[in-house]
């Protein structure tokens, strides 16, 4: 049976303290497949530079210069899920394609795990951690429930399964004809349909440097795959303006019965309350149905996702 080419896409920000102790660990993982004749010897290792300010890049080139290493480097910052996604497009020639984060957090000698799993007919394979310890217990508790958020909201995920996968070349080729702008990969990927397998591995903690993934980012891809995948809290919105105005109307029917019995009682506490109660009940709809008008926004008018200003990539295949 003819091997696939392999390539292992690596998304990078800043990581000039973290490259040179995973760029020989990826690159033994290409040349171990490569030798066990599970992947073909034009395999290479991807690294996509997402507009950092370090020396990332230069780092990057050194390796470019080296067998089965190549980079894109993104014209700025576009953020993590933008840069998966161009490293993806860019190798979409590519048989077998997996994501990876550089910081050796995910175990690459599961890639290995993976391709068999591939060839087992697996389309889609999820980097699925058995634990979280080395996460915090707020992170941990926040995790979960996220997961079963997203579950009640009807988006289809797989728990403790991030940005480490592996896809097919059909797969690719599905994920990256989805247009929109909005990227939430953990929730895109399930819908494409493929057979899929899980791979079980420990994550351990960073090899070097900060993560690029502080509780502020993490907020904002939590909102971004709520409001990209589900329109749940705008029909919450509309339940809740339903129930306070029945709120209302009993309260207004009480009034007048006490009114009618003569008992009449300053109102000044409960008329505040409910002045603030109410006033902010409504900032919370409408930046909610705010976050979905910015997503129509960004949609339509399709700016690109990322801009590519160095390919080393194709560069390196053509010579």
């Amino acid at each position: 049976m003819k091997k696939g080419k392999l390539c292992i896409v690596v998304p990078c920000y800043n990581e000039q303290q973290v490259l040179p102790k995973s760029e020989p660990i990826f690159k033994k993982v290409i040349e171990r497949l490569i030798g066990d004749h599970q992947v073909a010897e034009t395999s290479q290792v991807v690294f996509v530079d997402d507009g950092s300010t370090d020396k990332t890049w230069l780092l990057i080139k050194q390796y470019s210069n080296e067998e089965h290493v190549s980079g894109l480097k993104l014209s700025r910052n576009f953020g993590h899920q933008a840069a998966i996604f161009a490293g993806m497009s860019a190798v979409s020639d590519a048989d077998i394609v997996v994501t990876i984060d550089s910081d050796l957090q995910d175990d690459p000698n599961v890639i290995i795990k993976m391709v068999a799993k591939y060839y087992e007919g697996a389309q889609v394979v999820y980097g699925v951690r058995n634990n979280r310890q080395t996460d915090s217990r707020f992170k941990r508790i926040s995790a979960k429930i996220f997961y079963k958020l997203m579950n009640c909201l009807g988006v289809k995920m797989i728990p403790d399964a991030a940005d480490f996968r592996l896809l097919s070349h059909q797969a690719v080729v599905t994920l990256i004809n989805y247009p929109e702008r909005n990227l939430f990969l953990r929730g895109l990927v399930p819908l494409i349909g493929f057979p899929s397998a899980k791979v079980y591995y420990k994550r351990t903690e960073r090899v070097a440097g900060k993560s690029k993934y502080p509780l502020r980012k993490m907020i904002n891809l939590a909102l971004d795959g709520i409001t990209s995948f589900s329109i749940v809290p705008i029909r919450l919105i509309m339940n809740l303006g339903l129930l306070i105005v029945l709120i209302a109307l009993i309260l207004l029917i009480y009034t007048f019965i006490q009114n009618a019995k003569g008992n009449t009682v300053s109102g000044w506490s409960s008329l505040m309350i409910s002045i603030w109660a109410l006033g902010g009940v409504q900032l919370i709809c409408i930046s909610i149905i705010g976050e979905y008008v910015g997503k129509i926004f960004k949609e339509v008018k399709k700016r690109p996702r990322y801009t590519i200003e160095k390919d080393l990539y194709h560069k390196n295949n053509a010579d």
